[in-house]
């Protein structure tokens, strides 16, 4: 309670999640990573104290990747993050409750200025910590937006608290102060969302660590919401690039709280280059089987935690769909029953209908023969080969949808792709939070 007091965020907010899983609740340990500082100040952005502001300082620089909304109506710092060309960045700042959205010249030049006191502060720094100490330049330096999109972009507010920002980085980092970034980050999401892998580049122990935010606004069309991937091992910024894109197709691409891609999303990588490793030539280097499973598993966490805590959550749903022609059929078939609004309110009223199920499905566009569709929710067969189990039981079913868990399972019978989607039901709660958003 003490740490929770202490960052100044809505406890309200916190504490009365609908998100049932307790295993999406449990936050694993990260520690300290090289390379990586980070500090967090409330800009009073939300008229409160929370913290809405958060820095990522990298003193010796990062190579880094990103991926952005395919939305063709993108924030300004997106586009800013989109003319930088530097090598390595210096620093990634977060700000919350504001998206710098159709905020035109004046979003982009309140970046602009914020950069360059970013840049002389850090310079500082670099003067005073250093023995060879960096010029920080603004194409150093990258923004991550989150928030209310329209709305005039709060420059002063930010640039005032800066040289707080700079005066409080921290070269080590703890447990706690990774969940003050997280929570620093969040705007509807009720939980922070952290996590971390360990793992070998030959003989070399790398740590793999990521934070994110989302709750609402959750379907990628790249990557969702905005999500930040850190790592020691020293890997090129092309890479990281081609890893980044390979693993987030089972993962942030497999995700949908609410079919909506924002216009601010954006998932970046980055290498402090701190851990000493035979060099890694391309993305089928051997040394790297191990790292690229291991980032796996970072980003489906991440973004199982964002649909586990979809605004007005109660259930988590994996949706699998197996033996198709092809990936793209399945993941077709997958978005469709998981953007259905009428498959996503049967599960929430815990009702078996799967009828609903059925016209997901054939509403997909995938061609398909009727006769050897299945479907099962969890290990209840329903259908079977085109027609409704002869053991089907609806009581027994009706029992399952109570569970916290929801797995649906398709068999299309025609092929060997399969793909899975996760996402969540849609509740009145949903309505409430996004009826008073701006509230």
């Amino acid at each position: 309670m003490i740490i929770l007091n202490t960052m100044g965020i809505n406890l309200s907010n916190f504490f009365t999640s609908k998100t049932k899983n307790k295993k999406m609740k449990e936050f694993q340990d990260l520690d300290h990573i090289d390379g990586v500082s980070i500090s967090t100040v409330s800009a009073n952005l939300y008229n409160n104290n929370r913290d809405d502001l958060v820095m990522f300082y990298f003193r010796d620089g990062a190579n880094y990747a990103s991926v952005y909304t395919q939305s063709k109506i993108i924030s300004e710092n997106i586009r800013w993050n989109l003319k930088q060309k530097a090598k390595k960045i210096f620093s990634l700042v977060v700000n919350t409750r504001n998206a710098n959205c159709f905020t035109g010249k004046q979003g982009y030049k309140s970046l602009e200025k914020i950069a360059e006191l970013i840049s002389v502060q850090l310079s500082e720094k670099q003067k005073k910590d250093e023995d060879h100490p960096k010029k920080i330049k603004l194409k150093d330096i990258i923004f991550g937006c989150t928030g209310t999109i329209g709305e005039v972009f709060p420059d002063e507010k930010i640039k005032n608290k800066i040289p707080e920002l700079v005066s409080r980085i921290k070269y080590t980092q703890n447990k706690y102060i990774w969940m003050k970034a997280a929570l620093g980050i969040m705007t509807t999401d009720t939980l922070p969302k952290m996590a971390m892998e360990e793992c070998k580049i030959g003989n070399s122990k790398i740590k793999i660590f990521g934070i994110a935010k989302g709750s609402g606004m959750i379907q990628p069309n790249m990557a969702t919401t905005l999500g930040y991937i850190f790592t020691d091992a020293d890997i090129s910024n092309d890479i990281l690039k081609k890893l980044l894109k390979k693993n987030l197709i089972t993962t942030f691409n497999a995700i949908s709280c609410d079919s909506d891609t924002s216009t601010n999303d954006m998932l970046t990588f980055f290498s402090t280059g701190k851990a000493k490793h035979s060099k890694i030539d391309n993305i089928n280097d051997d040394k790297i089987k191990e790292f690229d499973l291991s980032l796996n598993r970072v980003l489906l966490n991440l973004a199982k935690r964002i649909v586990a805590d979809g605004e007005g959550a109660s259930k988590f749903i994996t949706i699998n769909v197996r033996n198709c022609k092809n990936e793209n059929d399945a993941k077709k078939i997958a978005f469709s029953i998981a953007n259905s609004p009428l498959v996503k309110t049967a599960i929430a009223g815990e009702d078996p209908n799967w009828g609903r199920i059925i016209m997901a499905i054939g509403k997909a566009g995938v061609t398909l023969n009727f006769d050897q569709l299945s479907i099962k929710f969890g290990s209840i067969s329903i259908i079977q080969n085109g027609k409704v189990n002869i053991n089907y039981n609806e009581n027994e079913t009706s029992e399952y949808m109570k569970n916290d868990n929801i797995e649906i399972n398709v068999d299309i019978s025609n092929g060997l792709k399969s793909f899975t989607v996760y996402t969540m039901d849609l509740t009145k709660k949903y309505i409430e939070i996004n009826a008073d958003y701006r509230s």
